[in-house]
């Protein structure tokens, strides 16, 4: 048999195992096929096609979305020309031919279920997330996100894909459509994939929050996301037999400082339940103005935590995702912060003013 000869057709069968259908260079030569002879079956009606470099599928018809993720994986995943992997290639479940390479993006979003993420056989694009010391350049369909530091990827379907946040970031990054970006950081909180500092802070690692259609829709995903920590907060009060605070209240001493706002005081007891909904330190514009501003922030918030505790009033803090995936345990904890408080000394008056 020549190079460019037509290989005996029981050579490959097409099975349902799309590890089976969609093969690289490197994993044709192990089962005897050379480069050459694989491209002899991709030329006019031949009954093989090469969507990437590298990378064959072994029948003439259109992809499947399976198959083009795994495709675009195999591309991003190959190793240098030297034939070295510059890393390791992982393990746990995924093609060792994927190298450290994930879906991300888009694709990615499709694969977790988001509704506002169109299916990922629609798409023209598949970002694909790779170190950065990666050479390989973006070929057909595939686009390489590169990265200093990869996340550890979920396995969907045998698949590995980006985080949601991660994800996230990287599909907002490439959409210029300020109404599309807002339906998919919405959608990521109101269904649970993420919190939105979470979302935040990754928006700030890709350096997408200087654009004004990010920026708008941050705004929209931190209301978003407090309003959905504050029906879960009293959920836990009211759904786990816990007395009923005092929503949203100032505290202030007589003739004295204003001590701040909290989500909900227990005066009887002196404890102070505060949501923790603030994003991480960011700055939007990138500027060191912004940058320090969002830190006093954060130092003021410490010191106000720090002096109630001195006056005597316990403050607990909850965050969001525990509210989420916690709130039994979350509502043991303020049952025990409201029990202790018979064994502390008094608290010190406080006024309590409505916010």
């Amino acid at each position: 048999m020549t190079q460019n000869a037509p290989l005996p057709p029981c050579s490959f069968r097409i099975t349902s195992d799309v590890r089976q259908r969609v093969l690289s260079a490197a994993q044709l030569k192990v089962r005897g096929i050379s480069a050459a002879q694989a491209a002899g079956q991709c030329g006019t009606g031949g009954p093989w096609q090469q969507p990437l470099p590298g990378v064959y599928v072994l029948h003439p018809g259109p992809l499947s979305d399976r198959e083009r993720l795994r495709a675009a994986l195999l591309h991003a995943g190959r190793p240098p020309a030297s034939g070295r992997r510059a890393v390791p290639a992982r393990t746990g479940g995924t093609d060792p031919a994927y190298g450290e390479a994930m879906v991300t993006g888009l694709a990615a979003l499709s694969l977790y279920g988001f509704a506002a993420a169109p299916p990922a056989i629609s798409l023209d694009r598949i970002d694909v997330l790779v170190p950065r010391v990666r050479r390989l350049r973006s070929a057909g369909y595939v686009r390489l996100v590169r990265t200093p530091e990869l996340p550890e990827p979920a396995l969907l379907d045998g698949l590995p894909v980006a985080p949601v946040a991660r994800a996230l970031a990287d599909a907002v990054a490439g959409l210029a459509d300020a109404f599309a970006v807002r339906r998919l950081l919405t959608e990521a909180v109101r269904a649970g994939h993420c919190e939105p500092a979470v979302v935040v802070g990754e928006l700030n690692r890709v350096k997408a929050l200087g654009r004004p259609q990010v920026a708008n829709a941050v705004d929209s995903l931190l209301a978003e996301g407090r309003a959905l920590a504050e029906d879960r907060l009293y959920d836990l009060v009211r759904g786990h037999g816990l007395p009923e605070p005092l929503w949203n209240v100032d505290l202030r001493l007589p003739g004295g400082p204003h001590l701040g706002g909290v989500d909900a005081y227990w005066p009887g007891e002196a404890v102070a339940l505060e949501l923790d909904t603030r994003a991480p330190r960011y700055s939007r514009l990138g500027d060191d103005r912004r940058q320090k501003e969002h830190e006093a922030e954060w130092s003021a918030h410490a010191a106000r935590r720090e002096h109630l505790e001195r006056l005597g009033i316990t403050v607990v803090h909850l965050s969001p995702k525990k509210l989420r995936v916690s709130l039994e345990e979350q509502a043991a904890v303020v049952r025990t912060a409201l029990l202790a408080a018979a064994a502390r000394e008094p608290a010190a008056y406080v006024m309590i003013l409505p916010r």
